[in-house]
């Protein structure tokens, strides 16, 4: 080779037929389906505006990526030797809880304001485009408020800060600090999802009460406290247990190991152990499945629109993909069979965020009928949106072919969230029977699912036929093992 000509080395690094880096987008302004459907189910547009602002930055997406690459460590002890229980986080966590509770993620459905529940699911889908890790602590916190209030003083003042729009990290008492965020701990290991099971015991102390026992999952265990299940003198009993206690010391609640999950890397759960931890009675005695089902209602309003959002961030990558890269003389994106992929990725993400939005509208609402299609609607969409979810992305995933696989981009992370929000919350199992328990109990919620789906007749042949198909082969409700195909 002629050493007077270092050109011809460099041929081999001339990058042609690869779209260049995917431009940061306003996550609002440049999603017309979203646009679309918070107007239609009334919800507070302007809020989930900003919030796409936010989120849709350049910094917001990096601290994504960094929250990510870089997760949680547990600082058990001190250097002296001193249980410390504490977990570390990366900085891009902060800044992300920060600019999130800022926007309102965790107060804007409990506001004075109209279509506050809309604006939050459209809060969900934007972040789990993000990091979807992140919207764990923030999705407890939003949904621990309507468990908390009005149960007693404590628990109010709790609410209050939980509302407060403040993020603040530091580790102390409750009352010496601007905003709060609150973990759940329920799921103990011999019970799972049987939480009646749970062996976890409250002993009455003064004002309060003294819990000793293991909780297999606490998620967002650096919360500044947790609802969880314990038996009590009269029965499983919903607790509110403080990291803090009001003399500034530390309650004994002790982390033992966070869980090395598949994918929600950004976002800690542990193991815990209450030795005599003080907590508050939550709720009635005896009564904690039905206090805490509260907010589990909730949260499975954010796993069921999470899905739609991890959709849609795997369909825009692939559409970006499609659009920047040729084969055979053509764009993908004008491949006949690539558009059709593609379409079909458009419509599931377009399935799943309308559903969700429509239950979130549900949530606003203040009917009978909007509180049965809440109840069974949630359940619904929560299993529905996230059993395609893992296929949509993989899809995307597929329509880039070996870029898919590859960690520069997000398609990786989407894909190892795509199951988290089927198992969470109630797997698909435990939904099913509960959607079938509902309507076997609750009038108002299946006269509101059957109105919901008669209203829709008419308009296509198709679904038509379908649901004739449906109702003739369950005119009453399925057995069982039924459940899924039902």
């Amino acid at each position: 080779m002629d050493p007077q000509r270092p050109s011809e080395t460099l041929t081999t690094h001339d990058v042609e037929n690869q779209p260049g880096p995917r431009p940061i987008r306003d996550l609002w302004l440049s999603d017309i389906m979203l646009q679309d459907w918070v107007h239609l189910n009334l919800g507070d547009a302007a809020a989930a505006a900003e919030y796409g602002a936010i989120f849709g930055s350049e910094r917001m997406s990096e601290a994504g990526r960094l929250a990510n690459r870089y997760p949680p460590e547990l600082k058990a002890f001190d250097v002296g030797g001193r249980r410390l229980d504490e977990v570390e986080f990366h900085h891009a966590y902060h800044a992300q809880l920060d600019a999130g509770l800022g926007a309102g993620y965790a107060a804007r459905a409990w506001e004075e304001a109209p279509g506050g529940h809309v604006a939050h699911a459209a809060m969900v889908f934007m972040q789990s485009q993000v990091d979807p890790g992140v919207c764990c602590p923030m999705t407890m916190t939003y949904a621990a408020i309507p468990a908390l209030r009005d149960h007693s003083e404590v628990a109010d003042e709790w609410a209050a800060k939980l509302m407060s729009r403040a993020y603040d990290p530091r580790v102390l008492p409750i009352d010496a600090k601007d905003g709060a965020t609150l973990g759940m701990a329920m799921t103990e290991k011999q019970g799972g999802s049987d939480v009646r099971a749970n062996t976890t015991r409250a002993r009455p102390l003064g004002d309060g009460f003294r819990l000793t026992g293991h909780k297999w999952f606490c998620s967002a265990p650096m919360s500044d406290g947790f609802l969880t299940l314990a038996q009590g003198p009269e029965g499983l009993t919903c607790y509110l247990v403080p990291r803090w206690l009001e003399d500034g010391s530390r309650n004994t609640i002790q982390l033992m190991r966070l869980k090395d999950k598949l994918g929600n890397r950004s976002n800690a759960s542990a193991e815990i152990e209450f030795h005599g931890a003080w907590a508050w009675e939550v709720g009635d005695p005896g009564q904690g499945v039905r206090t805490i089902i509260e907010m589990v209602h909730h949260t499975r309003l954010d796993t069921a629109m999470a899905p739609a959002g991890l959709m849609r961030a795997a369909a825009v990558q692939a559409l970006w993909w499609a659009e920047g890269r040729g084969a055979f003389n053509n764009l993908l994106v004008d491949q006949p069979l690539m558009r059709s992929v593609l379409a079909d990725l458009a419509l599931e993400t377009e399935a799943a965020l309308g559903l969700g939005l429509r239950i979130a509208a549900a949530f606003d609402g203040r009917s009978t009928e909007d509180r049965g299609l809440a109840r069974i609607g949630v359940a619904l969409a929560k299993y529905l949106s996230n059993k395609r979810c893992p296929q949509v992305v993989y899809e995307a995933m597929e329509a880039m072919g070996g870029m898919g696989y590859v960690e520069d981009t997000t398609l990786p992370l989407l894909f190892r969230e795509a199951p988290l929000n089927s198992i969470w919350e109630g797997s698909g199992n435990v939904i099913c029977l509960d959607i079938l328990r509902t309507l076997d109990r609750d009038d108002a919620a299946r006269t509101a699912l059957e109105d919901l789906l008669s209203d829709a007749s008419g308009s296509d042949p198709i679904y038509d036929a379908a649901l004739a198909r449906h109702q003739a082969r369950w005119p009453n409700l399925p057995e069982e093992y039924e459940a899924r195909w039902f």
